[in-house]
């Protein structure tokens, strides 16, 4: 099952992106900004993009009056120029496949820095299409503490695609990308709050990872978020919780 692990890696990488708190939240607004702008307007009722982005942005303890600052920039004069969404493919260590999404008004420059961090960390750059196949975009929320019975009908009757517990023996619920706020509103509504919340590229297939391979992938992965114009890094790397404690 797609998915083996990811919760374990998760919780391994938590407290490295919590220190980049500050980047993370450019991040967030930039993506905001874009979406009110490109996405369907600055309504999110009408606009799924933009719902989704608010909805990442406030679990990420953002302000609610820095959302809405972010969507009034979208449609001021002075706002920044209109940002490229580009998203680039490739392979990293152990034949990883890894999907990183930009943000950026220069592609020469987003390229060249995406593409360094892939070579200096043994892994290369691959044409439009080389990966993208392997994963699919969806709304996935993991519960640790709760029942898949309790979960199962909540959930499909707000509207989830799907209820299973995963290979980590947690509960997870996954969505379709337009509804994936709607089901965890409603599911935190009936007191069901999620471990993890978020919209996400899925791989139908993962690699797993040895202890050399796990390190390198994680320092090439910490090396593309550092970057400001990557918005999110998707990959299908297993690391087995045995790799993750000799880390």
């Amino acid at each position: 099952m797609a998915g083996h692990s990811k919760w374990a890696n998760i919780r391994f990488r938590k407290g490295a992106q919590d220190a980049k708190r500050g980047k993370l939240f450019t991040k967030l607004i930039r993506e905001i900004t874009t979406a009110a702008k490109q996405g369907g307007g600055p309504d999110p009722s009408i606009n799924p993009r933009l719902r989704t982005a608010i909805d990442k942005a406030l679990s990420n303890n953002m302000t609610r009056d820095a959302v809405d600052r972010a969507i009034k920039r979208a449609g001021g004069a002075d706002g920044e120029a209109d940002l490229l969404d580009i998203t680039y493919e490739g392979y990293g260590v152990g034949g990883v496949a890894v999907l990183v999404e930009c943000l950026t008004d220069n592609k020469n420059r987003s390229v060249s820095d995406v593409r360094h961090a892939f070579t200096k960390f043994g892994g290369n750059l691959g044409t439009d299409g080389s990966v993208a196949y392997l994963f699919e975009k969806a709304g996935q929320l993991i519960f640790t503490n709760v029942s898949e019975e309790k979960l199962l009908e909540p959930a499909l009757e707000a509207g989830a695609e799907d209820v299973f517990t995963n290979e980590d023996n947690d509960i997870e619920v996954r969505t379709s990308p337009d509804n994936f706020v709607e089901v965890k509103t409603a599911l935190s509504d009936a007191g069901f709050k999620a471990d993890v919340a978020s919209v996400s590229l899925i791989p139908s297939t993962m690699v797993s990872l040895d202890v050399d391979q796990a390190s390198t992938f994680l320092k090439m992965t910490d090396k593309l978020e550092e970057l400001d114009d990557v918005q999110n890094v998707y990959s299908n790397a297993d690391i087995p919780a045995e790799v993750l404690e000799q880390l």
